[in-house]
């Protein structure tokens, strides 16, 4: 008997059958359960984000320059698509009262952006303020601030984003 079947020998032997055994059965249970934990976390997450980007509408307040430039810039992330948003004029704010998120142009919105917030069906539909840097007097900074679900966005790049994470973050409740 060579040197090798006596050392195979030696892991024949019961102990380490039920060691074995009991580790395969650890790490099976183990990776099972990181699985399921898994899906579990990420699938009701992509799952709010596809039907968010599928059904919800952008409505974009500003006036014609600014609404151009933003819709060109989210229909070129490839992510939004183009029948999802909407031009809101700034005389006919009742015209998104069944929109799901509002994206503004501080610019060309400010004088209206009290009517904006009155006009949102309830306080789970995100308002997304597009304006450069400090170009929001302080007042209505504060103001903005206070209010629940809005975003003040200097950046375009950042936009795509703040879009993206108020999609998740706020429901889609239609009934």
């Amino acid at each position: 008997m060579s040197i090798f079947e006596q050392a195979a020998l030696i892991f024949n032997h019961p102990l380490f059958n039920i060691v074995g055994g009991i580790s395969v059965s650890i790490t099976f249970i183990a990776i099972t359960y990181k699985v399921v934990c898994f899906f579990w976390g990420v699938t009701p997450l992509m799952l709010r984000l596809g039907i968010s980007l599928w059904k919800r509408k952008v409505a974009i307040f500003g006036d014609e320059s600014s609404f151009s430039s933003l819709k060109l810039m989210l229909i070129d992330s490839g992510i939004f698509k183009e029948k999802n948003i909407i031009k809101i004029d700034l005389i006919d704010l009742a015209k998104a009262k069944k929109l799901d998120i509002f994206l503004v142009d501080w610019n060309s919105s400010k004088d209206h952006i009290n009517q904006i917030f009155d006009f949102r069906p309830n306080n789970q539909t995100p308002v997304i303020i597009f304006a450069s840097p400090g170009k929001i007097p302080e007042e209505n900074l504060s103001d903005i601030a206070n209010r629940s679900n809005t975003v003040i966005v200097n950046f375009r790049g950042r936009l795509i984003n703040d879009l993206l994470t108020s999609l998740v973050t706020t429901s889609y409740d239609k009934s």
